[in-house]
């Protein structure tokens, strides 16, 4: 039987999990800088060195929708901690790693951990709070969320320049112990477990057809929309995956419940968290892109670059989510697109003259009309579902996320190479003259704005979509008058 839990408890147990949960994402990211010298130290080609991110979104990917089932069947404690030690277990092996083999094993299994992390927070923090002060719960757990790969491209950069990349790893692992420890000593569960069921079929229609989708447009940018394997993966995926969701609509215990779709404000922020993701996958991508092809900058400017606008996006997510309780999901989704569309209009002509400054300001932008979005709208999302359904509106979130950033970062970079490819014809025609490197340095800032442009409209369909969420509900208005005369 699960014990009431005081408002002391709640403050540990969320501190416990955003813990966690900071040094999950921490993890995810810290090492996207890292591997140029890796395909160094390893002596292996791009294709290869990518396994490294691709594997962990491919993990992820497929793990996320047994979450709901996991959730159901195990303790808070029990997924948790187990999330931990997958972490606990992945580091050691990437540390000690004397081949890449080893290296991209390590990385899979900390991909297990970081997979069952952000389901299991969402659902804790619907049987915990009222809906009325979710949003505030979820700005503060957004600070994690955010920081952590705001700070991960410094903090990475510097550890590979003064010290080894292993220690991306080793540094890692003492945290890691002491939130395993906290979580032993002051972690409680949340909510019942029942003795559900696994779907096997479902389980395994959902490896196949989601695995097979990810790596279809994860390969795409690489191998290119006409090779056999990616269009390959990619029918099959759809082909797989129609069978899973055909399968759980005609299911009594569904691996993961698509009636969410039914609730009109879930389905709509889905909708807006495809865009949103897609939008901000392909600006992390594009940005150094620009700076290092087409400008010349380094590696670590690049990373410099992102650094103020995502500490900002950080600190606002605590503040966003207090307006969320106050306002409701529509005038922040409306301000968060504005300010999102004047970042992308800023770029759509980028020159070999765009000052460094006018990016830094225009990221800044860009990350604050973020932050007026991302933790919003979960909070908007899961709100509108009732409690017995949060868990499986967490997976399909989540679900929805990791597809459109696959999807995203493969047709934001078959657009950038595309027009790169147009653009460089286009030069060597005019000029003659033209050496390769300038060819190559303009044709990349040129390919780089148009694939803005394709931002750019995304930005626009998002706010339209913005348009039909309903505004703050009249229970909602009750909820919050109710709260503040009990505290009067």
């Amino acid at each position: 039987m699960v014990k009431e839990i005081t408002e002391r408890n709640k403050k540990i147990l969320l501190i416990v999990l955003i813990a966690g949960c900071f040094l999950s994402t921490l993890n995810q990211t810290l090492l996207n800088v890292a591997l140029s010298g890796l395909m160094e130290v390893f002596h292996i080609k791009p294709a290869t060195v990518q396994w490294l991110s691709t594997g962990f979104m491919l993990v992820n990917g497929v793990l996320v929708p047994i979450t709901a089932f996991l959730m159901k069947r195990f303790t808070t404690r029990q997924l948790f901690i187990s999330s931990m030690f997958f972490l606990l277990i992945g580091s050691v092996l990437c540390a000690v790693a004397t081949n890449f083999g080893l290296l991209l094993t390590g990385r899979m299994i900390q991909a297990i951990g970081a997979g069952i992390m952000m389901p299991l927070m969402m659902t804790v923090i619907l049987y915990l709070y009222p809906s009325e002060k979710r949003g505030s719960v979820m700005g503060t757990i957004g600070f994690a969320i955010i920081f952590a790969p705001a700070i991960a491209p410094t903090l990475a950069g510097f550890i590979i320049e003064y010290v080894s990349w292993r220690w991306l790893f080793i540094g890692l692992i003492p945290f890691v112990l002491i939130v395993i420890v906290l979580a032993f000593r002051y972690l409680m569960n949340v909510a019942e477990t029942t003795k559900a069921k696994l779907d096997i079929a479902s389980v395994i229609l959902s490896t196949v057809g989601f695995g097979c989708i990810l790596y279809g447009f994860s390969s795409a940018g690489s191998k290119g929309w006409d090779h056999p394997v990616v269009i390959s993966t990619i029918l099959i995926g759809v082909s797989v995956t129609t069978a899973f969701c055909i399968r759980q609509m005609k299911s009594n215990d569904p691996l993961l419940n698509l009636s969410v779709f039914k609730y009109k404000i879930f389905t709509l922020t889905s909708i807006i968290n495809i865009l949103i993701t897609m939008i901000m996958y392909a600006d992390l991508i594009l940005l150094p892109i620009y700076m290092q092809n087409g400008r010349g900058f380094t590696a670590f400017e690049a990373g410099l670059l992102l650094l103020p606008g995502a500490v900002i996006n950080a600190f606002l997510s605590p503040v966003t989510g207090r307006m969320y309780d106050k306002y409701g999901a529509k005038p922040l989704f409306i301000t968060g697109l504005v300010l999102i569309i004047i970042s992308m209009w800023g770029v759509i002509d980028l020159s070999e003259s765009t000052t460094y400054m006018y990016l830094l300001v225009r990221t800044c932008i860009l990350r604050i009309g973020l932050s007026f979005i991302t933790m919003p709208l979960n909070t908007a999302g899961l709100n509108a579902l009732p409690r017995e359904l949060g868990s499986h509106g967490s997976a399909v979130n989540n679900t929805v996320r990791q597809l459109a950033g696959a999807i995203g970062t493969a047709i934001v970079v078959t657009v950038y190479t595309i027009q790169s490819a147009s653009h460089a014809s286009e030069f060597s025609l005019v000029d003659e003259n033209i050496t390769a490197m300038q060819l190559e340095k303009l044709a990349s800032i040129f390919g780089a704005s148009d694939a803005y442009v394709l931002m750019l409209i995304l930005s626009f369909v998002a706010l339209i979509v913005t348009c039909f969420m309903p505004n703050k509900t009249s229970k909602q208005k009750d909820s919050l008058k109710k709260t503040a005369l009990q505290k009067s």
